[in-house]
């Protein structure tokens, strides 16, 4: 599929009375991409009917992940997922390269990048980074719970 198109969404039968929903897509790793990636990102929770309050924390830890891999690394795109289950979303970007150790919290005032992270921290439950399994890249993903009106 070419890159800035979304994914075509799946439900995922984990295990028995267990489903999940699960959205990717890909943008080029360009500054504009970024809004595009709120769009999608918005557009898909709106269907998945997630709260108020977790809609607006996904959407700006979306962005702040897909700004991370645009200005951080070498990547000609980015892939973007979100994975709805047991009324947590989890985000995840994967970048196509990466800086040795990963991303870092920054907590000086004055310090140019990192702040993003900060934000990532304070509104998920959990974050992290890890290599992708073919060396492809990064992916870094973050963890928020929600509330919907269908369960997911």
């Amino acid at each position: 599929m070419a890159p800035g198109s979304a994914l075509i969404p799946r439900h995922v039968d984990l295990t028995p009375g267990t489903e999940a929903l699960r959205y990717c897509f890909a943008l080029p790793a360009h500054p504009e991409s970024v809004a595009g990636a709120r769009r999608l990102t918005r557009a898909r929770l709106d269907e998945w009917r997630l709260d108020a309050d977790a809609h607006e924390a996904a959407v700006l830890v979306v962005s702040e992940l897909v700004t991370n891999a645009v200005v951080h690394t070498a990547s000609a795109r980015v892939v973007c997922e979100l994975h709805c289950l047991d009324r947590r979303l989890r985000i995840a970007v994967q970048d196509q390269g990466h800086q040795p150790g990963g991303p870092k919290l920054r907590r000086a005032a004055d310090d140019e990048h990192g702040r993003g992270l900060l934000l990532v921290d304070a509104m998920s439950n959990a974050w992290g980074s890890r290599d992708a399994g073919d060396g492809s890249g990064r992916i870094v993903w973050a963890e928020l719970p929600h509330r919907t009106e269908q369960s997911c």
